[in-house]
């Protein structure tokens, strides 16, 4: 189970795995069968008991029981769901605040208001052609431009070694033509890219120095956005952009139109289709907008799930998605 997305270290969730099986098992115990050392195994057992994943018994030496995987998990997800609620709640306190200084004038405020399609547009493209390091966004319809029309100034840029780490709203990856097309050349050339089910805006940061937010972008409209400098509220969008990745399902790299196969590889493992057919249900696209996303026709899409939850002996699709992510498919 992918617990790294949840805030724990691949050790820890090693050590759990373990512990499951070996109940009451001490950390020397535990230590060759983890390929740890008994320090380390004991650090990461003392982790598991600070998260609630396991409980220690007294005596000597101590010896510790999992707890049960449902009750642990349902923990954890609840304390990143309040991160990532505290984190929104500061970006809305933040907005407010900056509504009520924007009435003051002043060319030091740390946001300012585009109200322009020319001087928005002028914005993203000095922000992304100063970036050194890493450009982080959330990607979400709709689009003034089409979407895909940067991907050549994208893939220069990450050649010369800047990050990219980008959260697609699903409605963005089941856009006709957008994964083939845009999204997943963008990955091969070394884009770090993830799905959430839906995102709360539009977001460009460059470098944790200056962010953007599109605030109206229907097709034909005005365009506006807030340019964000280096203040509490720059802060504040990185940390929402943070808790949102590691909520997100990762996109898998390969992409075919293959109407059939097998979902599993010679060796047991899923095939790339299957991998890639996971992670879309995982970001909660419906049936359609998977067809759309691997150029399937709905009836083979609705097969091949089929044939998925039938291979997990599972009965619905969100089990699918939590069995395949159990057997570290994502």
């Amino acid at each position: 189970m992918p617990f790294n997305v949840l805030g724990l270290t691949e050790e820890t969730e090693r050590v759990y795995a373990v512990l499951v099986h070996t109940p009451q098992a001490t950390a020397s115990e535990l230590a060759g069968a983890c390929e740890l050392s008994v320090p380390s195994t004991t650090r990461q057992l003392a982790e598991l008991v600070k998260e609630g994943l396991a409980t220690r018994a007294t005596g000597r030496p101590p010896r510790f029981t999992a707890v049960a995987p449902d009750i642990a998990v349902t923990a954890l997800i609840r304390r990143r769901e309040k991160q990532l609620d505290e984190a929104r709640s500061q970006v809305h306190r933040l907005m407010e605040a900056h509504r009520e200084a924007s009435r003051i004038s002043s060319p030091d405020l740390a946001v300012e208001l585009l109200t322009e399609r020319a001087d928005v547009s002028t914005a993203v493209q000095c922000m992304t052609t100063q970036a050194q390091r890493e450009i982080r966004a959330f990607d979400r319809p709709p689009y003034v431009d089409r979407p895909g029309s940067n991907l050549d100034e994208q893939i220069k840029r990450q050649r010369r070694g800047v990050a990219h780490r980008v959260i697609y709203d699903r409605a963005a990856v089941a856009w006709p033509g957008r994964l083939a097309d845009d999204i997943l050349p963008s990955v091969r050339a070394g884009e770090q890219a993830r799905v959430r089910t839906e995102l709360p805006l539009k977001l460009v940061i460059c470098d944790s120095r200056v962010a953007i937010i599109p605030i109206s972008s229907a097709p034909g409209g005005q365009l506006a956005a807030y340019l964000v400098k280096s203040s509490p509220m720059l802060v504040a969008l990185e940390a929402l952009f943070e808790a949102e990745w590691e909520r997100a399902v990762p996109l898998p790299l390969t992409h075919r139109t293959a109407a059939e196969g097998s979902l599993e590889s010679g060796t047991g493992e899923p095939d790339q289709e299957t991998r890639s057919l996971v992670s879309l249900l995982a970001a909660g696209l419906t049936d359609a907008a998977i067809a759309r996303a691997q150029g399937w026709s709905e009836r083979t899409t609705q097969r091949r799930i089929h044939r998925l939850m039938s291979q997990l002996g599972v009965n619905t699709r969100f089990q699918a998605g939590l069995t395949a992510a159990q057997r570290g498919w994502l």
